[in-house]
């Protein structure tokens, strides 16, 4: 029996998905590749005491800032959130936890939670505050930090393309943090911006293998904001 993944709305296709106090993974890079479509779901459904993983925390307005500022997150693990006063506000005000993370470091939990392992161990933020009450072990004379896989209960995730199985391809920097969440997360949600009947996607362009995927929102417009335009003089 065929599976139905392609719902009409954000709201439809995170129906039953949600509760209070779960853990979501969120895609994007600053506000490149961010479901923002379907964080504005969320912002609707009310859930609160979220956990969310996410390289950052968007703009006061845009992307994961609506959920902060509706007070719905208690815990950020991010790599970067300093562009969200909201955020800085509330955490300087004890209302909201954080767990920093390197970039790489963050990248590397998400991926291994996606492939089954469990920790693993780095020697980025050996001898600093990153590696405080965790687990060292010495190699070949160089101090390594254990840190943990992450998964997640949800995932949603932003795609340029995918068709009714869920098959995804994600657009230059865009694809980001998206396909390793996609792996990493109980239930996947995408949101793409072009909806293609099956077989119409090259298979060798298959960025996220529909397995991973379990619903799918065509989007009607994609509004893509600049987080810092940054322009130079041309000669």
């Amino acid at each position: 029996m065929a599976v139905n993944k392609v719902y009409p709305d954000a709201q439809t296709a995170l129906a039953g998905l949600l509760r209070d106090d779960m853990t979501i993974m969120s895609g994007g890079f600053g506000l490149c590749g961010i479901p923002a479509v379907l964080i504005d779901a969320l912002r609707e459904s009310g859930a609160k005491g979220l956990t969310i993983i996410s390289n950052n925390a968007g703009i006061d307005d845009v992307g994961l800032g609506v959920l902060l500022k509706t007070r719905q997150v208690r815990k950020m693990i991010s790599s970067y959130v300093g562009e969200n006063a909201t955020f800085a506000q509330q955490y300087l005000a004890g209302e909201l936890e954080i767990e920093f993370n390197p970039q790489g470091t963050l990248a590397e939990r998400i991926r291994a939670g996606g492939a089954g392992i469990p920790g693993f161990y780095t020697a980025t933020g050996a001898g600093t505050q990153i590696a405080e009450g965790k687990e060292t072990k010495q190699f070949d004379g160089r101090t390594y930090v254990l840190e943990r896989g992450l998964r997640a209960d949800l995932a949603v995730i932003h795609a340029w393309k995918a068709d009714s199985e869920g098959n995804l391809i994600y657009r230059k920097t865009a694809r980001n943090f998206n396909p390793i969440m996609a792996t990493a997360a109980d239930h996947v949600v995408a949101e793409v911006e072009d909806l293609v009947d099956y077989g119409q996607i090259d298979p060798d362009h298959i960025i996220t293998p529909g397995i991973f995927v379990n619903r799918v929102v065509p989007l009607e417009t994609v509004g893509k904001r600049i987080e810092q335009r940054t322009v130079r003089k041309r000669y």
